[in-house]
């Protein structure tokens, strides 16, 4: 097959390296050190994404897209609301909501949480009912002041389906002949839940009405309203238009709520990136270490093609061909390396006992094909940098001097 003199050459050399003493080692730990990096960003870039992914899922899953609320202790026309809002394009749900803080106590302990009013009947795609352990959600509208909790927090009071709990809520208190008490009461657990996030120890579910009596507020109790859209970052575009129709209301974001979370997991990412693209940093510096020695070695060749009538430009291209095959050779085994140990990696943890997440919890991996084609990307070109000294280099020898004293 035809190839152009100086790829041909160069890759006579790349093959002819390997049985060099030390230039070998070099480049074989170059190589090694490239497969390393690809592979090791494949893998732990794979395992960033999915946790990403699946903690987008789970919190977006919770916590609503929009939240509309007013100043008042209840939204008497909430019905209407929800049909007005549901006819928006982008909004596929509205559901009533309450929320409060209040301590949570058993027996043996005592916990802050978030006490969430919600009506069952308009939970059924909530990610709660998916991860129910115990009971069910719609149970809240069986028994009146029932209360459905995370099987992290059930640990930690110590408590299981059945046992009762009291809710009291610091912030309200009443006066009674004792002097001014915090308002509280107690709780039947209906339903444990597990997420598998932090949700399990700080959250509890209601129902709206139990919540409005607790409160010792009037009416339906609904003074907030969930939105989920098709797309949860479209919040602010539903926002402007909701702030037109609907003036005396406040709207706040999953942004401006969880922003913050998702913009450290973000970063984490990003320097995860960072760090593992210096591994390929490095090879690619085993490479000019292991081209400037062969250079070395090859001076007495490289003047007999420059006689021969070969150009600086051609022995440019004679080292730039066996840098890059070296890298070429690293990114396919790193690779091929990668993906394979990216999607037996439970596999592999299973086998080796080990569990990151807790018992039965696997790690959530997504295997995107573009970041791949960036970290291939990315290799290559600091393989063909890590070429351009040494093929300059070379490209200086003088033939005359060489040749005097060979």
């Amino acid at each position: 097959m035809f190839q152009p003199v100086s790829v041909y050459i160069g890759l006579k050399y790349s093959r002819s390296s390997h049985g060099k003493g030390f230039v070998s080692f070099i480049t074989f730990f170059s190589i090694i050190g490239i497969v390393l990096g690809v592979a090791s960003l494949i893998t732990v870039v794979s395992v960033m994404d999915g946790l990403e992914r699946e903690q987008k899922r789970r919190v977006l899953g919770l916590v609503p897209h929009v939240l509309m609320s007013t100043p008042q202790t209840h939204i008497n026309n909430w019905r209407d609301l929800q049909h007005d809002i549901l006819a928006l394009p982008g909004v596929t749900q509205v559901t009533p909501f309450q929320e409060s803080e209040a301590l949570i106590q058993s027996k043996t302990a005592l916990q802050g949480v978030l006490v969430h009013g919600i009506m069952p009947e308009f939970e059924e795609h909530n990610i709660i009912n998916s991860a129910m352990e115990y009971g069910q959600l719609s149970h809240l509208d069986t028994q009146p002041f029932s209360l459905v909790l995370g099987q992290a927090l059930a640990l930690k009071l110590n408590v299981s389906l059945g046992d009762v709990v009291r809710l009291t809520l610091p912030n309200k208190t009443l006066f009674t002949p004792m002097g001014r008490v915090p308002v509280h009461r107690t709780f039947t657990i209906v339903g444990i839940f597990n997420v598998g996030s932090q949700v399990d120890e700080a959250m509890v579910y209601i129902e709206i009405k139990d919540g409005a009596k607790l409160h010792r507020n009037k009416g339906n109790g609904v003074n907030q309203l969930r939105l989920y859209l098709d797309d949860a970052f479209n919040a602010q575009q539903v926002i402007s238009q909701l702030s037109v129709k609907y003036p005396n209301f406040q709207f706040v974001s999953w942004q401006e709520s969880q922003g913050a979370l998702f913009a450290a997991v973000s970063m984490e990412k990003n320097m995860m990136w960072l760090m593992l693209s210096l591994i390929v940093a490095v090879a690619a510096f085993n490479i000019v270490s292991a081209l400037v020695m062969v250079v070395i070695d090859k001076q007495g060749e490289i003047s007999i093609l420059q006689t021969l009538g070969l150009d600086r430009s051609g022995i440019v291209k004679i080292f730039i061909t066996q840098g890059l095959t070296n890298g070429i050779l690293g990114v396919i085994l790193g690779v091929t390396f990668g993906v394979i140990l990216t999607l037996n990696l439970n596999t592999i943890f299973g086998l080796l006992g080990v569990n990151l997440l807790g018992a039965g919890q696997t790690l959530p991996i997504a295997l995107d094909p573009v970041n791949i084609l960036v970290i291939v990307t990315s290799a290559l070109a600091m393989s063909f940098l890590a070429t351009l000294y040494p093929a300059y280099r070379a490209a200086q020898t003088l033939p005359a001097e060489v040749l005097r004293n060979e």
